[in-house]
């Protein structure tokens, strides 16, 4: 067996072993060469694609990965009907009130909303495949995140780049992790937060405290990994 062979076993067998990745109803294909390995395929849910980007770059032997991997979304709908929802989520959203807003459909580059003068952030969106891109800048590592989780959130994305860049001289921090982590789970009207704990360490999400279901405990790991950066999310949640 090629040392390929053996690397892209390898990834498969720990997919395999991750009971959220699903690789008969949602096949990955694998590619490897160089030490770079290309994942391309559909998976069910986004726990299921950033764990096994996660999976993946702990193999002996992978030093990159070309992502190709995109959720199945929860409703198929064309990329115009992705835009537009996108373009709404962040209008509605308080704190992205000062951003300008700005979409690019079919090529041309439309005004949704103008800052004032010094607009605090400017976010550029654009929809193709059902993938959504956010370009530009926002003040603040919170805002990129959130803008991110509203992507996620459109029953159509299907993946969702956020290349937005932050204007802050202040670092990134566990704490603003956990701030956009709590923001989601108290935006998610299907979500009951009240008893949910959230700490952050080094992008590792831990979840702790309680909810009435197991549908409302996944839907919150669902929640935290929707957060641009989040390499892990320990969920500790009892139901009660």
């Amino acid at each position: 067996m090629t040392d390929k062979a053996q690397v892209v076993k390898a990834v498969r067998a720990a997919f395999e072993r991750e009971p959220r990745i699903n690789l008969h109803r949602y096949p990955v294909r694998m590619e490897f060469h160089e030490g770079v390995l290309t994942l391309e395929g559909e998976v069910e849910h986004i726990a299921a694609k950033k764990l096994g980007m996660e999976l993946a770059i702990a193999v002996p032997g992978v030093t990159g990965i070309v992502d190709r991997l995109h959720v199945v979304p929860a409703m198929r709908m064309g990329d115009g009907a992705v835009l537009d929802a996108v373009r709404d989520a962040l209008l509605q959203e308080p704190i992205l009130q000062a951003c300008t807003i700005r979409v690019m459909r079919k090529g041309v580059q439309e005004p949704v909303r103008e800052a004032p003068v010094e607009p605090q952030g400017v976010i550029d969106v654009s929809v193709k495949d059902g993938v959504v891109l956010l370009d530009n800048h926002v003040p603040n590592h919170v805002q990129k995140r959130i803008a991110g989780v509203l992507a996620w959130w459109v029953p159509g994305s299907r993946d969702v780049i956020n290349g937005m860049e932050v204007v802050s001289p202040q670092a990134d921090s566990d704490e603003d992790v956990a701030k956009a982590v709590r923001w989601a789970l108290t935006k998610n009207r299907l979500v009951e937060s009240d008893n949910i704990r959230v700490s952050a360490r080094r992008y590792v999400v831990t979840l702790e405290g309680s909810v009435p279901t197991d549908a409302q405990k996944e839907m919150a790991e669902f929640d935290a990994w929707c957060v641009f950066g989040v390499d892990r999310v320990v969920n500790h949640l009892e139901v009660r």
